[in-house]
């Protein structure tokens, strides 16, 4: 992170600033801050490093709303003592924790915090063991740490810190050390864990953290917190309609043109025009083709496509009504309000994780007493788990997470309550479902508990969706743009046909030795043709039942449950 000719005389300025006043509480809120806009200006090239190419990755959207949540927290409660302050952040951060790199950043906050208590303001030491102890709370947080991950470079940047501070006593020279180490530990990652090499990137979590640390340190030295890397998507992971839940004011219209440019195009200057006209802002590039999506208002939904225009040849422009499509979205849901179980004091309550309207209703006939939106595309949050089941009148909670991303968040939500809470870990749809066909509302809870954990291991799970870049995993080489086949979650087959996608996951999964297929259609798959599938599956399979069911859920063709 080199400095400029221009910046180099106000990061000197700035310094010597920071230098002549201690670090306080109200120092941490502006840190925070700063980590904070710096991660959400680069949480799309977070979200893009899946370690299969599949469209939904979210590690840098779940971080953003983590670091919102605590910001959030400290911004209504500011403080001058540091480490209540960082209390504050830890609690921000421990209830607005979505997926598993959430959940262990708010473990970083947390020991963070527990470290510093009382100090009123921030030194070299107390950073040094803050930073540590951080590390061990984090590590002590997950059951099988994994190396290659947001954790090791946790424990990297403690170790630097710590070499750092035998050197210097300089608070800033101490942070510069760390957030050149936490960049060296990511850039590492895929040498300690195979199955990022194998797909060619390096871990989101950790990369995650650097940004953020980068940000605290791009305040300091006066630098923008608002252009961010030079990066692009893979072009197929670009849709409309893919930010629905998070439209900010302002965001009338959501714009996607696909164009060729003239000349190479510069993607830093690129960027910095496109903040001028909205938010949202991604680019997406195969085979020499640019695609734009962009958020803007209503006055400026023309401007995107005439600079588009300027810098080469259209392709292809596609525009959506952002608010209408909000509007219509409110409707749809009034008209298909869920039917769900009422569950009388001292009877077992199940709240459930749901991707789609459809499994939603599923899950509803089953008998679920609370439902809360989310799956692979949008992880709930700690607090949003919580107040599913707070308000319900009984004492004997099971979570069904459906997703092992949501698993961290959903054992937060029950160790933070007085009620009897058991979480599934059930990481699919159909294991959710396998385990609801077990459900005693009056049962013994212990043994209700065992007998629907039990049931998530006689399942098979599919999931059918498009890869987003090209690479090979397990033998299995993919092309951007094919369909993939995942089988237990582990890529298994590719096609260029969706239907021969399908067929490819059944023979992998050894359908034929099972009784009944199941497809949950997804909100890609046009009504007209899931018959088609389906019959498809039931000429090769034709001793099997096979049942189709309306999932609507978003970036999955198909999920398939084999039972």
């Amino acid at each position: 992170m080199d400095l400029t000719s221009q910046e180099a005389p106000q990061y000197q300025e700035r310094i010597k600033r920071l230098q002549k006043h201690p670090v306080d509480g109200i120092a941490l809120m502006k840190f925070i801050e700063a980590g904070l806009t710096w991660l959400r200006t680069n949480h799309q090239s977070v979200n893009a490093l899946n370690v299969f190419p599949v469209p939904d990755g979210d590690t840098g959207t779940n971080m953003v709303l983590t670091m919102q949540a605590a910001y959030d927290e400290i911004s209504n409660q500011p403080n001058r003592n540091f480490g209540r302050m960082a209390h504050t952040v830890a609690q921000g951060a421990l209830m607005g924790a979505r997926g598993n790199s959430g959940v262990i950043l708010s473990q970083l906050w947390r020991g963070f915090a527990r470290a510093l208590d009382n100090y009123e303001y921030l030194d070299a030491e107390n950073l040094v063991q803050s930073l540590a102890v951080a590390r061990d709370t984090a590590y002590k947080g997950v059951v099988r740490p994994v190396e290659g991950t947001i954790l090791t470079v946790a424990k990297d940047i403690a170790k630097a810190a710590q070499d750092a501070y035998k050197q210097s006593s300089d608070l800033i020279e101490i942070f510069e050390t760390i957030v050149q180490a936490a960049d060296e530990s990511v850039e590492k990652t895929p040498l300690l864990l195979p199955v990022l090499k194998e797909a060619g990137v390096v871990d989101a979590g950790g990369k995650g953290l650097f940004f953020i640390l980068e940000g605290i340190l791009r305040f300091v030295r006066g630098q923008s917190l608002e252009i961010p890397h030079a990066s692009v998507k893979p072009l197929s992971a670009i849709t409309l309609g893919e930010a629905l839940n998070s439209i900010e004011p302002g965001q009338d219209y959501e714009v996607v043109v696909d164009f060729f440019p003239k000349e190479k195009l510069n993607l830093e200057d690129f960027y910095t025009n496109l903040e001028n006209m909205g938010t949202s802002i991604q680019i997406g590039e195969g085979d020499g083709l640019y695609r734009m999506h962009i958020h803007v208002p209503t006055e400026k939904r023309y401007e995107p496509i005439n600079y588009a225009m300027s810098l080469g040849t259209i392709s292809k422009v596609s525009m959506e009504n952002l608010i209408a499509q909000m509007e219509q979205t409110r409707l749809e849901g009034e008209h298909n309000q869920l039917s769900l179980a009422k569950v009388e004091p001292g009877q077992i309550a199940v709240v459930a994780v749901v991707p789609g309207d459809g499994i939603g209703r599923v899950f509803a006939s089953l008998g679920v007493s609370a439902i809360v939106e989310g799956g692979q595309t949008m992880n709930p949050s700690t607090q949003e788990i919580l107040n599913s089941f707070e308000n319900l009148p009984t004492d004997k909670i099971i979570i069904l997470p459906n997703n092992k991303n949501i698993i961290g968040a959903a054992k937060t939500a029950s160790e933070l309550t007085v009620k009897n809470v058991a979480v599934i870990p059930c990481h699919s749809i159909p294991q959710g479902l396998a385990a609801m066909m077990r459900l005693a509302p009056n049962g013994d809870f212990e043994a209700v508990v065992q007998d629907m954990s039990d049931a998530i291991n006689e399942i098979e799970t599919g999931e059918i969706t498009q890869a987003t870049r090209n690479v090979e995993i397990n033998g299995v080489a993919v092309k951007e743009g094919e369909f993939i086949a995942l089988h237990n979650g582990m890529l298994v087959y590719a096609s260029s046909d969706l239907e021969d996608a399908c067929l490819g996951l059944l023979s992998k999964a050894n359908a034929s030795n099972y009784e009944l297929i199941t497809l949950f259609s997804g909100a890609d798959v046009p009504k007209a043709d899931i018959n088609r599938y389906a019959d498809a599956i039931r000429k090769v399979y034709p001793n099997q039942e096979v049942e189709v069911q309306e999932g609507g859920q978003p970036h999955y063709f198909f999920i398939i449950s084999i039972e």
